[in-house]
């Protein structure tokens, strides 16, 4: 699976995922496979919770607590 493709066809483009959030994830692959693997509810709550996030140290820590 090629995540990058994943990631610039379905959720940025298709789903309106946030930009940090997307740069995020494409940075680590392990948390991509998490979150695409996610029905759409869960990743919604993801999303959600990205909110409150401040700074790109702060999304990174939470990415990488996804995988």
């Amino acid at each position: 699976m090629d995540n990058g493709n994943l990631l610039n066809d379905n959720f940025i483009n298709g789903a309106g995922i946030p930009l940090g959030l997307g740069m995020a994830l494409a940075q680590n692959n392990k948390a991509m496979a998490v979150f695409s693997g996610l029905n759409e509810d869960e990743r919604q709550g993801v999303i959600d919770r990205t909110h409150n996030i401040d700074s790109k140290e702060e999304m990174r820590e939470f990415v990488d607590s996804l995988a």
